[in-house]
């Protein structure tokens, strides 16, 4: 498959994801042959490690190619999309879950779909161009691919900060956020995924580490977890619209470009899943509750128009004034009992 490039060197399983000029954005294909790839190497006694990279300067994964699901979508096929996604959170379940370890390069953009195949990995490495974030919102979706676990685990309201107004974490900030987990310098990438081939052993990206640059998301933390501790969308507006802080007037700005039922849905979800119970099953199971639902009642097909079809970045939303009844996130969140995701 020219869009990406799997073969074992030495100790090592290779996947390189190989679309650079459309920002190696992840198509159906692509997230097949990685599950295949995955299961293949699981028992795969020649194999020590797996190793994920990507062609191209400005992206690691921008996200999933998804004029398809658009196009079927607006046909009322929305059986495709619910395939596609059930098919694309197994995947990232089994990266998740893998028993060998998992080696990410992260350069440029890691958003949405490349977050599912690239930040659950054992060992996320990002580098000064390293640009991550869940923009889902933006398009009228939820933070998805397993993207809520981690969401709901970043340290305080960081979560609800991250998943509704998509802001772009650098390297520091992924670390700090709990996507990432080492800083190592890109001109140094080549010559460590050569050793990770010859030798199958991970430590070699622990000794590789440097510390990063200083980020943002840290020396604001104090400040997010004050104005993002409301339990629900209005109550986190209300926050922000009373703070006349520059941090506040961004983050309402930012808000502002989402779908207010995505970001309504996204708080409620955080919620539900921050506790000891928090599992990957239980994320994905939340996120597919609204991914099944979202061409036909959420936002989802309108979003991809303003974005992608026209591009006129002008969506008409549902509950465009930003107040969105409680019962409107609950439909979209409830159980889907036969349809429910199996893993």
């Amino acid at each position: 498959m020219s869009d990406i490039d799997i073969r074992i060197v030495g100790r090592a399983g290779r996947i390189t994801l190989t679309r650079p000029k459309a920002l190696n954005a992840m198509t159906y294909d692509m997230c097949l042959a990685i599950e295949s790839a995955f299961d293949a190497w699981r028992e795969d006694t020649a194999l020590d490690v797996i190793v994920l990279d990507a062609e191209g300067e400005r992206a690691f994964c921008s996200g999933g190619d998804i004029a398809d699901l658009y196009a079927e979508g607006r046909k009322g096929n929305f059986a495709y999309g619910q395939k596609f996604w059930a098919d694309e959170y197994r995947l990232n379940h089994k990266i998740f879950t893998y028993p060998k370890p998992v080696v990410s390069f992260l350069q440029g953009f890691t958003m949405g779909g490349g977050v599912g195949i690239g930040c659950h990995g054992s060992h996320r490495v990002v580098g000064e161009t390293s640009q991550i974030a869940m923009p889902e919102c933006g398009i009228g979706l939820v933070p998805d691919v397993g993207g809520s676990l981690m969401l709901a685990l970043a340290p305080g309201r960081l979560g609800e900060y991250l998943g509704i107004t998509a802001s772009r974490m650098g390297p520091a900030d992924a670390i700090f956020a709990g996507f990432a987990d080492h800083y190592i310098p890109q001109h140094m990438w080549t010559d460590l995924i050569a050793a990770l081939e010859n030798s199958g052993d991970p430590s070699k990206v622990e000794a590789a580490r440097k510390t990063s640059p200083e980020g943002e998301l840290e020396a604001n933390i104090d400040q997010i977890n004050r104005l993002f501790a409301g339990e629900s969308l209005g109550d986190i507006l209300a926050l922000l619209r009373t703070s006349d802080t520059s941090f506040a007037k961004d983050a309402l700005k930012k808000i502002m470009r989402a779908s207010p039922l995505s970001a309504a849905c996204t708080v409620e979800m955080l919620h539900r899943l921050r506790g000891p119970s928090l599992t990957m099953e239980k994320a994905l199971d939340l996120e597919y509750r609204f991914t099944y639902r979202a061409s036909e009642h959420a936002d989802f097909l309108e979003g991809i128009r303003a974005a992608i079809i026209d591009k006129d970045r002008n969506p008409q939303w549902q509950y465009a004034d930003q107040d969105v009844p409680l019962a409107a996130v609950s439909k979209m969140l409830q159980p889907l009992g036969e349809h429910a995701l199996k893993l």
